[in-house]
């Protein structure tokens, strides 16, 4: 099953002159496996995760996330999908640094007004016994590790359930364990929770651990 459908997508910049960054890419994405987006600077990538994350709206063709097709909705509708649909794990945290850590995996559960307080609570406890932090559950977020601040954050994205994971640079701020650890967490979490995941990353090792790479060169598709 695609759980991402990227059809014929372009995508211009026009100033100071009219320049194509993406050249008629087309992809899809099978729910539960790790995929990694790779290329070097300037190749594409960030503005490709920019659009297939509802940021950026101004794009041709097509791009379908569990059926439902992005171009031409409005900015409502997509914010109302992103919090449905989409979790996000970024190279920083951006974890609230004066709330705790249980209250920052809740918010996006309690913003969506899907779960009561209660369930959201639960849940987030869920999550974060399985993602190896739940004894920091009431410590306010500033006071972990770097590490351990990203499991958090990789808990905050999955609370809602969201048909995909989109990552930027996730382990780019993480030294060589905790990086490991992340990239052990994100597999489990496929081949377990059968989670779909799609990670922007410059580490070549864990790309090949990845179930797929696609590598972008000059905004086009090089190789998968």
């Amino acid at each position: 099953m695609h759980i991402l459908e990227v059809k014929n997508l372009n995508k211009y910049f026009h100033e100071p002159t009219t320049f194509r960054v993406l050249k008629d890419l087309s992809f899809s994405v099978d729910k539960g496996k790790l995929t990694s987006i790779t290329g070097k600077s300037g190749s594409g990538k960030s503005t490709l995760l920019y659009l297939l994350s509802t940021m950026d709206t101004d794009f041709e063709g097509s791009i379908r996330i569990n059926g439902e097709e992005l171009n031409g909705r409005n900015n409502r509708w997509l914010a109302g999908f992103r919090n449905r649909h989409i979790g996000f794990v970024f190279q920083f945290h951006y974890l609230l640094p004066e709330f705790s850590v249980l209250r920052n995996v809740m918010l996006p559960a309690l913003k969506l007004g899907r779960y009561s307080k209660e369930e959201a609570e639960h849940k987030a406890i869920e999550l974060l016994n399985l993602l190896g932090v739940a004894e920091q559950a009431n410590k306010r977020a500033s006071l972990l590790s770097g590490g351990q601040q990203q499991r958090v954050a990789i808990a905050r994205a999955l609370i809602n359930e969201p048909s995909i994971v989109i990552g930027d640079e996730p382990t780019g701020n993480l030294d060589t364990r905790n990086t490991v650890i992340v990239l052990e967490l994100f597999k489990e979490l496929c081949r377990e929770k059968d989670q779909t995941m799609l990670m922007v990353t410059h580490d070549e090792d864990f790309a090949k651990q990845s179930d797929r790479v696609i590598h972008l060169v000059d905004g086009e598709i090089f190789r998968e």
